[in-house]
């Protein structure tokens, strides 16, 4: 794949697709030459020195409204030390990489394109696209009613007038092929392919899949230990204890030997250094443009005081009262619960035994229901509070949406255990719970948008069968195939679902032993379904930096 170029015009029809960025089909001509003319400006006044172009058909056509991105080499270099990349050194260390000193890391040559892999030149590309900020424009041109302020994000003012449709990576499909073949083309015992995954998505989710497949393996201990409990010792509650006491030092362990090996993997990768580096400002904060007193440059700023009486007037109050919502909705469960016993003590029925079971399976979907409309509030709530950092926003809905989902899925098991004291009302509702999240989840994020894309695709490709004049070029066909992809929101949802599954073991193991293989079967299960939305169903996700887990890593 050539990267390289100059900054000419010839270039401009010769870089290598890295980014497709797509318009509403209505937008202005005023609008597309000015954000042309700001993607491929020079840096020093205010551009971001790229390359674009519209998608052209096969037959010379031109879709107005679809443009690819790319970069020379030279641009590319420069983008990485901007951005703070890692690479290692002749002597070995790991150091921030630098233009001037570039012959100095390993690996570089002018010709060798593989010393940047194509998830890193995409993140390049996308940092500079979003730190695309207005100067002296007050509107977008062709839109008055789109206003825009020194400082302001022009591609987020861009989505929210509807004017940009969404933006990309592309796929390389020779490299994806080779790591779907090694992912989840096999179906037999082995460990993914970590390094693989990495290099091809990115830090982040290398270091989820590499936590997913550490988890799985650090369950084979309790579930061997908890299998004969279930068999020999189920009322002994005297083990109870002891297998209580095994779960608190089985989970303090695991946790502390993930920190070691999640710091070898982010030294491995380049990231553990880059974690000391000097964080931007995230591409959706806005505010009036001042000079930051520790860089001296220009970028936008809000008031604290402002962000904290949102927070402590607005969010923490809402929080509460969701949480009380929660707790009422525990406590219609319960009566339910209350009156299927009494119906099957009056009919005893095989009908009635069956209903027994009811109410903890209603319960069980309302909690996934309420968890995923919380989210969504959770996000507007921390995007309001407009954070500077991506890191500060990134902690604050964390803990929004685990304070939420811990109360709403653990709160009714420490009732059934502490007030109640009911071990078989526990064990049901723990088995009920944990049973049908895993299921709801694997249809939720996992079948249900494989079936839709794959009639998506059906007719997209009808679509070219139908539109076709001499012969189509591949790469356009890539590039719909994939603008009609849904677009991966992260590995967000991912580790919650982690964190409650670990959860579910840690804290109630003890009286239902079968929760440490029925978490294992979800996570060979997950592996599979999760390389699969990765490669097939999902758009390409931007590749982003991580040296960790983030808060999830407690």
């Amino acid at each position: 794949m050539n990267r390289k170029g100059s900054v000419s015009q010839e270039a401009e029809f010769t870089f290598t697709p890295l980014v497709v960025l797509e318009l509403a089909k209505d937008t202005h001509k005023d609008t597309k030459e000015w954000l042309i003319q700001r993607i491929t400006d020079k840096k020093n006044v205010g551009g971001a020195q790229l390359y674009i172009k519209p998608l052209e058909m096969d037959d010379g056509l031109k879709t107005h409204n679809m443009y690819i991105i790319g970069a020379s080499w030279r641009r590319l270099l420069l983008g990485a030390e901007a951005v703070c990349l890692v690479k290692e050194y002749q002597d070995g260390s790991m150091r921030a990489f630098t233009y001037l000193n570039k012959e100095q890391y390993k690996e570089f040559t002018d010709d060798n394109e593989d010393f940047l892999t194509m998830a890193e030149c995409q993140y390049i590309i996308k940092r500079e696209l979003e730190n695309l900020r207005a100067i002296d424009e007050t509107m977008i041109p062709g839109y008055p009613q789109a206003k825009l302020y020194p400082g302001k994000s022009i591609f987020r003012r861009l989505q929210t007038s509807g004017i940009l449709i969404q933006y990309f990576p592309l796929h390389n499909r020779g490299e994806l092929k080779k790591l779907t073949l090694n992912w989840y083309g096999r179906i037999k015992p082995a460990f993914l392919p970590i390094d693989s995954i990495q290099h091809y998505f990115g830090d982040s989710i290398g270091l989820y899949f590499a936590f997913l497949e550490y988890l799985t393996v650090a369950l084979f201990p309790i579930a061997l230990i908890g299998m004969p409990y279930y068999l020999f010792t189920w009322e002994d509650y005297d083990k109870y204890v002891l297998f209580a006491s095994f779960n608190l030092i089985w989970s303090t362990i695991v946790l502390e030997f993930w920190k070691r090996g999640c710091a070898k993997l982010s030294y491995k990768w380049g990231t553990l250094v880059k974690k000391r580096k000097f964080e931007e400002p995230r591409p959706g904060f806005h505010g009036k443009l001042g000079i930051n007193p520790a860089t001296g440059r220009k970028e936008p700023t809000y008031p604290t005081y402002k962000r904290q009486l949102r927070i402590y007037f607005v969010s923490v109050p809402f929080v509460c009262l969701c949480l009380y919502f929660s707790l009422h909705v525990m406590m219609i469960y319960f009566r339910m619960e209350n009156w299927a016993l009494a119906f099957h003590q009056e009919e005893q029925t095989s009908i009635s035994a069956f209903m027994l079971y009811g109410p903890s399976i209603l319960y069980a979907v309302v909690i996934e229901i309420m968890n995923r409309i919380y989210r969504y509030v959770a996000e507007y709530l921390t995007s309001w509070e407009n954070h500077r950092l991506e890191s500060s926003h990134q902690n604050h809905l964390v803990l929004k949406v685990l304070v939420f989902n811990f109360t709403n899925c653990f709160s009714s098991l420490f009732y059934i255990a502490f007030v109640l004291q009911d071990m078989k009302l526990l064990r049901q509702s723990l088995a009920t719970l944990l049973i049908a999240s895993q299921i709801l989840n694997q249809v939720v994020e996992s079948f249900l948008p494989y079936c839709l894309q794959k009639r998506r695709n059906r007719k997209v490709k009808q679509k070219f069968q139908v539109s076709r004049v001499e012969k189509e070029l591949p790469f356009v066909q890539q590039v719909k195939l994939e603008g009609e992809m849904d677009t991966y929101l992260g590995t967000f949802d991912d580790y919650l679902e982690l964190f409650l599954q670990f959860g579910y073991v840690s804290l109630f193991s003890c009286v239902y032993p079968l929760a440490a293989i029925l978490a294992i079967l979800n996570n060979i299960t997950e592996v599979y379904s999760d390389g699969l939305k990765m490669c097939r169903v999902f758009k390409r996700p931007f590749s982003e930096p991580a040296s960790d887990i983030g808060v999830w890593q407690l």
